[in-house]
């Protein structure tokens, strides 16, 4: 029987790739967005349904999980995303920051987990970041909201073992590609008091070259690969610069 993947945040970059991925390996897909209206995939799309979310939303939630019916693998993408200088890092910024990323993980989470208990089978997936491997600077708040959730799958992978659900982590490098500082909440420049600019400037031009960096089919890979994990693993690094944190740790 063909099994069903839900993932949300796939309007761009790695949501979307994740979706056209299994899409292409036969999997009905339900890609969930803001504006579904906008939505773009390619390749053969007759499994794929398009369905609107706001993960901050329970109303939205809910009526999602109504529509979408039995879902096998959760993958939680969806996320913001802030760089700058914590000192001036606005509290609303924070908070925005940590409902997207901490809190709406946690709220879809617990929107499958009955379904999936029910049926003693499931597979959640929840994509982090490589800023949990490592200390990165100009990141402070941003990280609190993926070490969050790094902190709350290992704990629930316990909780769900014991009904036959597998709970896993990818956590992917930084990728230019996906204009993470370009399309952060804040401009950075508004993030970064004139005190900081010799601090800064020299770390955010390293951002925009780096050595390593991580692709799309990366973090497919790295989901893919969760999701057809039999050997209890957690964790899943994705991309050459977040494997080589994880192998320095």
């Amino acid at each position: 029987m063909t099994k069903t993947i839900l993932i949300t945040g796939t309007s761009s970059g790695y949501g979307k790739a994740i979706a056209e991925h299994f899409l292409a390996q036969g999997w009905n897909v339900i890609a969930t967005m803001r504006q579904p209206e906008a939505a773009d995939f390619a390749g053969d799309t007759s499994r794929l349904q398009v369905l609107p979310l706001d993960v901050t939303d329970a109303a939205s939630i809910a009526a999602l999980i109504e529509t979408a019916g039995p879902i096998d693998v959760l993958v939680n993408n969806a996320g913001i995303g802030a760089v700058g200088v914590f000192e001036v890092t606005p509290m609303s910024l924070v908070r925005q920051l940590l409902e997207t990323n901490t809190i709406g993980v946690m709220a879809m989470c617990q929107a499958v987990i009955p379904q999936m208990r029910a049926r003693r089978s499931g597979i959640i997936v929840n994509v982090t970041s490589s800023v949990t491997l490592g200390a990165f600077p100009l990141a402070a708040a941003y990280t609190a909201s993926k070490q969050a959730i790094q902190g709350f799958t290992g704990s629930l992978a316990h909780e769900l073992a014991h009904f036959a659900i597998s709970v896993k982590l990818v956590e992917p490098g930084y990728a230019p590609t996906t204009n993470f500082s370009a399309n952060a909440i804040i401009p950075f420049d508004q993030l970064l008091p004139g005190e900081y600019a010799d601090f800064a400037k020299p770390i955010m031009e390293g951002f925009a070259a780096p050595a390593l960096t991580t692709r799309e089919n990366d973090v497919t890979e790295g989901v893919w690969n969760a999701v057809h994990d039999a050997s209890g693993r957690l964790r899943f690094p994705a991309g050459p610069d977040a494997v080589a944190l994880a192998q320095a740790r």
